[in-house]
Protein backbone atom coordinates (compact mmCIF):
# COMPACT_ATOMS: atom_id res chain seq x y z
CA UNK A 1 0.00 0.00 0.00
CA UNK A 2 2.85 1.95 -0.27
CA UNK A 3 1.72 5.98 -0.98
CA UNK A 4 2.89 7.93 -4.28
CA UNK A 5 5.02 11.04 -3.10
CA UNK A 6 3.28 14.08 -3.31
CA UNK A 7 4.73 17.71 -2.62
CA UNK A 8 2.69 20.00 -1.60
CA UNK A 9 4.52 23.62 -1.90
CA UNK A 10 3.04 26.67 -1.23
CA UNK A 11 2.68 29.62 -3.99
CA UNK A 12 6.13 31.12 -4.52
CA UNK A 13 6.09 34.69 -4.30
CA UNK A 14 8.04 37.57 -4.43
CA UNK A 15 10.66 37.67 -1.82
CA UNK A 16 9.86 39.41 1.74
CA UNK A 17 10.33 42.52 2.99
CA UNK A 18 13.45 42.55 5.00
CA UNK A 19 11.93 43.59 7.89
CA UNK A 20 10.23 40.32 8.07
CA UNK A 21 13.51 38.58 7.26
CA UNK A 22 15.18 39.80 10.09
CA UNK A 23 12.28 38.85 12.16
CA UNK A 24 12.17 35.33 11.31
CA UNK A 25 16.16 35.36 11.43
CA UNK A 26 16.10 36.17 14.60
CA UNK A 27 13.48 33.59 15.77
CA UNK A 28 15.44 31.16 14.12
CA UNK A 29 18.96 31.62 15.80
CA UNK A 30 19.06 28.67 18.16
CA UNK A 31 22.64 27.71 19.00
CA UNK A 32 23.84 24.09 18.67
CA UNK A 33 24.65 21.66 15.35
CA UNK A 34 22.79 19.23 13.31
CA UNK A 35 22.26 15.74 15.04
CA UNK A 36 21.04 12.63 13.61
CA UNK A 37 21.11 10.74 16.87
CA UNK A 38 17.97 8.69 17.52
CA UNK A 39 16.76 6.60 20.90
CA UNK A 40 15.20 3.09 21.04
CA UNK A 41 11.65 2.54 20.34
CA UNK A 42 11.12 1.71 23.87
CA UNK A 43 12.73 5.07 25.35
CA UNK A 44 11.33 7.30 22.75
CA UNK A 45 8.30 8.72 24.08
CA UNK A 46 9.62 9.36 27.34
CA UNK A 47 8.91 13.32 28.30
CA UNK A 48 8.68 15.24 31.63
CA UNK A 49 5.17 16.37 32.84
CA UNK A 50 6.13 18.70 35.42
CA UNK A 51 9.02 20.84 35.73
CA UNK A 52 10.43 18.25 38.38
CA UNK A 53 9.44 14.75 36.53
CA UNK A 54 13.13 13.78 35.48
CA UNK A 55 16.59 15.44 36.05
CA UNK A 56 17.31 15.47 31.90
CA UNK A 57 15.58 13.06 30.17
CA UNK A 58 16.87 10.01 27.95
CA UNK A 59 15.78 12.18 24.74
CA UNK A 60 16.54 16.01 25.62
CA UNK A 61 20.01 16.04 23.63
CA UNK A 62 18.33 14.28 20.57
CA UNK A 63 15.41 17.13 20.90
CA UNK A 64 17.42 20.18 21.09
CA UNK A 65 20.02 19.31 18.57
CA UNK A 66 17.45 18.41 16.11
CA UNK A 67 15.24 21.76 17.13
CA UNK A 68 18.99 23.65 16.39
CA UNK A 69 19.37 21.52 13.13
CA UNK A 70 16.18 23.21 11.60
CA UNK A 71 16.66 26.37 13.12
CA UNK A 72 19.96 26.80 12.19
CA UNK A 73 18.90 25.97 8.46
CA UNK A 74 16.52 28.27 7.82
CA UNK A 75 18.59 31.17 9.72
CA UNK A 76 21.84 30.10 7.11
CA UNK A 77 19.21 30.52 4.31
CA UNK A 78 17.90 33.77 4.93
CA UNK A 79 21.03 34.81 5.08
CA UNK A 80 21.86 33.48 1.93
CA UNK A 81 19.01 35.73 0.81
CA UNK A 82 17.22 33.04 -0.40
CA UNK A 83 13.79 31.45 0.93
CA UNK A 84 13.76 29.00 3.64
CA UNK A 85 11.22 25.25 3.85
CA UNK A 86 10.20 23.56 6.81
CA UNK A 87 9.35 19.80 5.26
CA UNK A 88 6.74 17.82 7.04
CA UNK A 89 5.16 14.77 6.20
CA UNK A 90 1.10 14.71 5.54
CA UNK A 91 -1.36 14.05 8.24
CA UNK A 92 -4.09 11.68 7.44
CA UNK A 93 -5.42 8.61 6.34
CA UNK A 94 -4.28 8.86 2.69
CA UNK A 95 -1.13 9.03 4.05
CA UNK A 96 -0.42 5.90 5.50
CA UNK A 97 0.55 2.16 5.17
CA UNK A 98 -0.69 -0.71 7.14
CA UNK A 99 1.41 -3.60 7.50
CA UNK A 100 -0.78 -6.56 9.48
CA UNK A 101 3.11 -7.72 10.57
CA UNK A 102 4.09 -4.79 11.86
CA UNK A 103 -0.15 -4.08 13.04
CA UNK A 104 0.12 -0.10 13.19
CA UNK A 105 -0.54 2.85 10.75
CA UNK A 106 2.86 3.46 9.40
CA UNK A 107 3.12 7.32 8.10
CA UNK A 108 3.81 7.45 4.17
CA UNK A 109 5.74 9.09 2.09
CA UNK A 110 4.10 12.32 0.99
CA UNK A 111 5.64 15.34 2.22
CA UNK A 112 4.33 18.97 2.31
CA UNK A 113 6.53 21.68 2.22
CA UNK A 114 6.11 24.99 4.36
CA UNK A 115 7.96 27.93 2.07
CA UNK A 116 8.78 30.96 3.59
CA UNK A 117 6.99 34.27 1.58
CA UNK A 118 4.50 36.87 2.10
CA UNK A 119 1.69 34.98 2.09
CA UNK A 120 3.14 32.07 4.67
CA UNK A 121 4.74 34.22 6.80
CA UNK A 122 2.85 34.19 9.83
CA UNK A 123 2.47 30.70 10.01
CA UNK A 124 6.15 29.77 8.79
CA UNK A 125 6.93 32.12 12.37
CA UNK A 126 4.65 30.70 14.27
CA UNK A 127 6.49 27.40 13.46
CA UNK A 128 9.35 28.85 14.27
CA UNK A 129 8.32 30.41 17.75
CA UNK A 130 6.62 26.71 18.53
CA UNK A 131 10.46 24.82 18.32
CA UNK A 132 11.25 27.79 20.56
CA UNK A 133 9.38 27.30 22.92
CA UNK A 134 9.79 23.50 22.63
CA UNK A 135 13.89 24.41 23.68
CA UNK A 136 12.68 26.50 26.44
CA UNK A 137 10.63 23.91 28.08
CA UNK A 138 13.34 21.04 27.49
CA UNK A 139 16.46 23.15 29.49
CA UNK A 140 14.21 24.19 31.81
CA UNK A 141 12.62 21.08 32.25
CA UNK A 142 9.09 22.16 32.47
CA UNK A 143 6.18 21.24 30.26
CA UNK A 144 3.01 22.82 28.64
CA UNK A 145 -0.55 21.75 27.83
CA UNK A 146 -1.54 22.05 24.50
CA UNK A 147 -3.71 25.55 26.22
CA UNK A 148 -0.65 26.34 27.91
CA UNK A 149 1.05 27.03 24.19
CA UNK A 150 -1.76 28.25 22.77
CA UNK A 151 -1.89 31.43 25.36
CA UNK A 152 1.78 31.84 25.20
CA UNK A 153 1.47 32.93 21.85
CA UNK A 154 -0.11 35.99 23.27
CA UNK A 155 3.10 37.25 23.71
CA UNK A 156 4.65 36.62 20.34
CA UNK A 157 3.24 39.84 18.68
CA UNK A 158 1.93 39.31 15.44
CA UNK A 159 2.67 35.72 15.21
CA UNK A 160 -0.14 34.99 18.31
CA UNK A 161 -2.79 32.75 17.44
CA UNK A 162 -6.58 33.77 17.16
CA UNK A 163 -7.73 30.30 18.36
CA UNK A 164 -6.47 27.13 19.76
CA UNK A 165 -6.94 25.10 16.86
CA UNK A 166 -4.31 27.08 14.69
CA UNK A 167 -2.22 26.58 17.95
CA UNK A 168 -3.25 22.89 17.93
CA UNK A 169 -2.27 22.20 14.17
CA UNK A 170 1.38 23.65 14.50
CA UNK A 171 2.13 21.85 17.37
CA UNK A 172 1.13 18.51 15.65
CA UNK A 173 2.96 19.77 12.50
CA UNK A 174 6.05 20.60 14.72
CA UNK A 175 5.89 17.02 16.14
CA UNK A 176 5.48 15.48 12.64
CA UNK A 177 8.54 17.41 11.40
CA UNK A 178 10.77 15.79 14.53
CA UNK A 179 9.12 12.52 13.93
CA UNK A 180 12.21 11.35 11.96
CA UNK A 181 14.28 12.05 15.22
CA UNK A 182 12.24 9.35 17.35
CA UNK A 183 10.84 12.66 19.05
CA UNK A 184 7.65 12.92 19.95
CA UNK A 185 5.11 15.66 21.11
CA UNK A 186 6.25 14.82 24.62
CA UNK A 187 9.80 14.96 24.31
CA UNK A 188 8.74 18.18 23.04
CA UNK A 189 7.39 19.01 26.36
CA UNK A 190 3.76 19.50 25.03
CA UNK A 191 1.56 17.14 27.15
CA UNK A 192 -2.33 16.48 26.35
CA UNK A 193 -5.01 18.39 28.15
CA UNK A 194 -7.55 15.63 28.32
CA UNK A 195 -7.59 12.53 31.08
CA UNK A 196 -5.56 9.91 30.43
CA UNK A 197 -7.75 7.01 31.52
CA UNK A 198 -8.61 5.12 34.89
CA UNK A 199 -6.96 1.83 35.86
CA UNK A 200 -8.19 -0.68 38.54
CA UNK A 201 -7.70 -4.49 39.55
CA UNK A 202 -4.30 -6.41 40.11
CA UNK A 203 -1.63 -4.33 39.21
CA UNK A 204 1.05 -2.60 41.34
CA UNK A 205 2.74 0.60 39.70
CA UNK A 206 6.15 2.38 40.65
CA UNK A 207 6.22 5.68 40.40
CA UNK A 208 8.39 8.40 42.21
CA UNK A 209 8.32 11.90 44.36
CA UNK A 210 8.70 14.39 41.66
CA UNK A 211 10.48 16.64 44.12
CA UNK A 212 12.48 13.72 45.95
CA UNK A 213 12.75 10.86 42.93
CA UNK A 214 11.86 8.88 45.52
CA UNK A 215 9.83 5.31 44.92
CA UNK A 216 6.25 5.38 45.38
CA UNK A 217 3.99 1.99 45.38
CA UNK A 218 0.66 2.00 44.31
CA UNK A 219 -1.31 -0.63 44.75
CA UNK A 220 -4.75 -0.37 42.32
CA UNK A 221 -6.49 -2.65 44.17
CA UNK A 222 -6.55 -0.31 46.92
CA UNK A 223 -8.37 2.23 45.98
CA UNK A 224 -11.75 2.36 47.39
CA UNK A 225 -14.60 3.56 45.00
CA UNK A 226 -12.24 5.65 43.16
CA UNK A 227 -9.25 4.61 40.56
CA UNK A 228 -5.93 4.90 39.75
CA UNK A 229 -5.76 8.23 37.05
CA UNK A 230 -2.89 7.53 34.42
CA UNK A 231 -0.47 10.72 34.12
CA UNK A 232 0.11 12.32 31.12
CA UNK A 233 3.84 10.78 31.29
CA UNK A 234 4.56 7.35 31.76
CA UNK A 235 8.18 6.30 30.87
CA UNK A 236 9.03 6.05 34.19
CA UNK A 237 6.70 3.78 35.51
CA UNK A 238 7.23 0.11 36.30
CA UNK A 239 4.50 -2.73 36.75
CA UNK A 240 3.73 -5.87 38.91
CA UNK A 241 1.13 -7.78 38.14
CA UNK A 242 -0.27 -11.26 37.97
CA UNK A 243 -3.34 -10.55 36.13
CA UNK A 244 -4.32 -12.74 33.07
CA UNK A 245 -5.58 -9.86 30.77
CA UNK A 246 -6.22 -5.98 30.39
CA UNK A 247 -9.58 -5.10 29.62
CA UNK A 248 -10.03 -1.83 28.53
CA UNK A 249 -13.62 0.02 28.87
CA UNK A 250 -15.09 2.37 26.10
CA UNK A 251 -17.41 4.40 28.79
CA UNK A 252 -16.36 5.34 32.18
CA UNK A 253 -19.99 4.33 33.04
CA UNK A 254 -19.39 0.25 32.52
CA UNK A 255 -15.91 0.82 34.50
CA UNK A 256 -17.28 1.74 37.24
CA UNK A 257 -20.01 -1.15 37.15
CA UNK A 258 -17.12 -3.43 36.61
CA UNK A 259 -14.98 -1.70 39.10
CA UNK A 260 -17.61 -1.03 41.96
CA UNK A 261 -18.65 -4.95 41.91
CA UNK A 262 -14.51 -5.89 41.90
CA UNK A 263 -14.70 -7.78 38.75
CA UNK A 264 -11.23 -7.60 38.44
CA UNK A 265 -10.54 -9.95 41.38
CA UNK A 266 -13.23 -12.56 39.49
CA UNK A 267 -11.47 -12.35 36.41
CA UNK A 268 -7.77 -11.95 37.77
CA UNK A 269 -7.28 -8.46 34.97
CA UNK A 270 -6.97 -5.22 35.16
CA UNK A 271 -9.33 -2.71 33.82
CA UNK A 272 -8.74 0.46 31.89
CA UNK A 273 -11.16 3.03 31.15
CA UNK A 274 -10.13 4.68 27.96
CA UNK A 275 -13.69 7.76 28.19
CA UNK A 276 -13.95 7.31 24.46
CA UNK A 277 -11.36 7.77 21.99
CA UNK A 278 -8.03 6.97 24.44
CA UNK A 279 -5.72 9.70 25.01
CA UNK A 280 -1.75 9.28 23.97
CA UNK A 281 -0.61 8.77 27.62
CA UNK A 282 -3.89 5.53 27.91
CA UNK A 283 -2.43 4.45 25.05
CA UNK A 284 1.09 4.85 25.58
CA UNK A 285 0.23 3.22 29.49
CA UNK A 286 -1.66 0.44 28.02
CA UNK A 287 0.86 -0.67 25.17
CA UNK A 288 3.87 -0.69 27.96
CA UNK A 289 1.61 -2.10 30.78
CA UNK A 290 1.25 -5.36 28.34
CA UNK A 291 4.54 -5.68 26.52
CA UNK A 292 6.31 -4.77 29.79
CA UNK A 293 4.10 -8.23 31.19
CA UNK A 294 3.20 -9.71 28.46
CA UNK A 295 -0.64 -9.70 28.95
CA UNK A 296 -3.10 -9.52 26.43
CA UNK A 297 -5.49 -6.52 25.58
CA UNK A 298 -8.97 -7.00 24.96
CA UNK A 299 -11.41 -4.03 24.30
CA UNK A 300 -15.07 -3.64 25.03
CA UNK A 301 -16.31 -1.12 23.48
CA UNK A 302 -20.15 -0.13 22.00
CA UNK A 303 -21.40 -1.95 18.57
CA UNK A 304 -21.44 1.22 16.46
CA UNK A 305 -19.16 2.65 13.76
CA UNK A 306 -17.49 5.18 16.51
CA UNK A 307 -16.63 2.66 19.16
CA UNK A 308 -15.41 0.29 16.06
CA UNK A 309 -14.24 2.70 13.86
CA UNK A 310 -12.64 5.28 15.98
CA UNK A 311 -12.04 3.94 19.43
CA UNK A 312 -10.62 0.35 18.70
CA UNK A 313 -9.02 1.01 15.90
CA UNK A 314 -7.25 3.96 17.09
CA UNK A 315 -6.36 1.89 20.14
CA UNK A 316 -4.90 -0.63 18.29
CA UNK A 317 -3.11 0.49 14.85
CA UNK A 318 -3.53 3.99 15.56
CA UNK A 319 -4.36 7.29 13.49
CA UNK A 320 -3.97 8.88 9.96
CA UNK A 321 -3.35 12.26 11.89
CA UNK A 322 -0.46 10.94 14.16
CA UNK A 323 0.80 8.20 11.67
CA UNK A 324 4.29 9.57 12.52
CA UNK A 325 3.68 8.49 16.37
CA UNK A 326 1.68 5.39 16.22
CA UNK A 327 4.36 2.80 16.73
CA UNK A 328 4.64 3.76 20.27
CA UNK A 329 1.53 4.78 21.22
CA UNK A 330 -0.87 2.20 19.53
CA UNK A 331 -1.70 -1.33 21.02
CA UNK A 332 -0.84 -4.03 18.39
CA UNK A 333 -1.74 -7.08 20.21
CA UNK A 334 -5.79 -5.39 21.50
CA UNK A 335 -7.89 -7.79 20.21
CA UNK A 336 -11.92 -7.42 20.37
CA UNK A 337 -14.00 -9.01 22.32
CA UNK A 338 -17.18 -6.92 21.86
CA UNK A 339 -20.16 -5.32 21.53
CA UNK A 340 -20.78 -7.13 17.63
CA UNK A 341 -23.85 -6.65 15.54
CA UNK A 342 -24.09 -10.40 16.01
CA UNK A 343 -24.04 -10.05 19.75
CA UNK A 344 -27.33 -8.01 19.18
CA UNK A 345 -28.82 -11.08 17.87
CA UNK A 346 -27.79 -13.47 20.06
CA UNK A 347 -27.91 -11.82 23.02
CA UNK A 348 -31.26 -10.72 22.43
CA UNK A 349 -30.72 -7.23 22.54
CA UNK A 350 -32.20 -6.00 19.58
CA UNK A 351 -35.14 -3.93 21.42
CA UNK A 352 -32.47 -1.89 23.25
CA UNK A 353 -31.05 -1.22 19.99
CA UNK A 354 -30.74 2.77 18.67
CA UNK A 355 -31.67 3.20 14.76
CA UNK A 356 -27.95 4.17 12.75
CA UNK A 357 -27.61 7.57 12.02
CA UNK A 358 -26.78 9.26 8.74
CA UNK A 359 -23.66 10.19 10.00
CA UNK A 360 -23.24 6.57 11.90
CA UNK A 361 -23.98 5.12 7.54
CA UNK A 362 -21.93 7.54 6.37
CA UNK A 363 -18.58 6.49 9.35
CA UNK A 364 -19.21 2.75 8.58
CA UNK A 365 -19.02 3.14 4.90
CA UNK A 366 -15.98 5.37 4.84
CA UNK A 367 -14.10 2.90 7.14
CA UNK A 368 -14.91 0.34 4.55
CA UNK A 369 -13.78 1.98 1.51
CA UNK A 370 -10.60 3.83 2.88
CA UNK A 371 -9.52 2.86 5.92
CA UNK A 372 -6.64 0.42 5.59
CA UNK A 373 -7.26 -1.68 8.51
CA UNK A 374 -10.97 -2.46 7.59
CA UNK A 375 -9.84 -3.06 4.02
CA UNK A 376 -7.21 -5.93 5.53
CA UNK A 377 -8.87 -7.71 7.97
CA UNK A 378 -12.16 -9.28 5.66
CA UNK A 379 -13.92 -10.20 9.43
CA UNK A 380 -14.47 -6.92 10.34
CA UNK A 381 -15.54 -5.44 7.15
CA UNK A 382 -18.28 -8.15 7.34
CA UNK A 383 -18.92 -6.52 10.63
CA UNK A 384 -19.59 -3.13 9.60
CA UNK A 385 -21.25 -4.40 6.66
CA UNK A 386 -23.97 -6.39 8.81
CA UNK A 387 -24.66 -3.37 11.06
CA UNK A 388 -25.48 -1.16 8.03
CA UNK A 389 -27.68 -4.52 6.97
CA UNK A 390 -29.22 -4.76 10.17
CA UNK A 391 -29.00 -0.60 10.16
CA UNK A 392 -28.91 -0.25 14.27
CA UNK A 393 -26.29 0.01 16.97
CA UNK A 394 -25.91 -1.11 20.67
CA UNK A 395 -24.10 0.63 23.95
CA UNK A 396 -22.40 -1.43 26.09
CA UNK A 397 -25.60 -0.84 28.78
CA UNK A 398 -27.52 -2.28 26.78
CA UNK A 399 -26.97 -5.46 28.07
CA UNK A 400 -28.69 -3.75 31.32
CA UNK A 401 -31.70 -4.95 29.75
CA UNK A 402 -31.35 -8.32 31.68
CA UNK A 403 -30.34 -7.01 34.79
CA UNK A 404 -27.57 -4.10 35.65
CA UNK A 405 -24.77 -7.28 36.46
CA UNK A 406 -25.62 -9.43 33.54
CA UNK A 407 -22.36 -7.85 32.03
CA UNK A 408 -20.80 -9.42 34.88
CA UNK A 409 -22.49 -12.76 35.52
CA UNK A 410 -23.49 -13.68 32.18
CA UNK A 411 -21.44 -11.54 29.09
CA UNK A 412 -18.39 -11.71 29.72
CA UNK A 413 -17.50 -15.20 31.40
CA UNK A 414 -19.18 -16.04 28.80
CA UNK A 415 -16.85 -13.94 26.03
CA UNK A 416 -13.95 -14.72 27.32
CA UNK A 417 -14.26 -18.65 27.23
CA UNK A 418 -13.98 -17.96 23.16
CA UNK A 419 -11.37 -15.77 22.93
CA UNK A 420 -9.72 -17.12 19.77
CA UNK A 421 -13.26 -16.09 18.19
CA UNK A 422 -12.04 -12.15 19.04
CA UNK A 423 -11.91 -10.09 15.76
CA UNK A 424 -8.46 -9.09 15.50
Amino acid sequence: MAKKVTKQTVEKSAPQPAPVKKTVAKTAAAKGASSKTTTSEKSTAGASTGGKARKGGRNDKTTIRAIDSVANDVMKTILKGEKPDLVMPVRSLANVVYDTNKGYFEIGTSKKVRTLTVNTVKTFAQTLKMMSLSKELVQTNDFATKRDAYYQSKNWQEAKFTEQPESDTVMDDVEAMFAVHNISREDLRFVPNEHGGAVAGELTVIDRDLDTGKRIVIDCTKFGSGAYSVPSWVEHLQFKTKAKFILVIETHGMFQRLQSHNYWRKAHCILVSMGGVPSRSCRRFIRRLSDDCNIPVYAFTDCDPYGISNIYRTLKVGSGNAAHINRFFCVPKARFLGLMPQDIIEWNLTDATHKLTDIDIKRARDALKNDPFFIQHKQWANALQQMIKMGVRAEQQALSKHGLNFVIEKYLPAKLKHRAAFLP
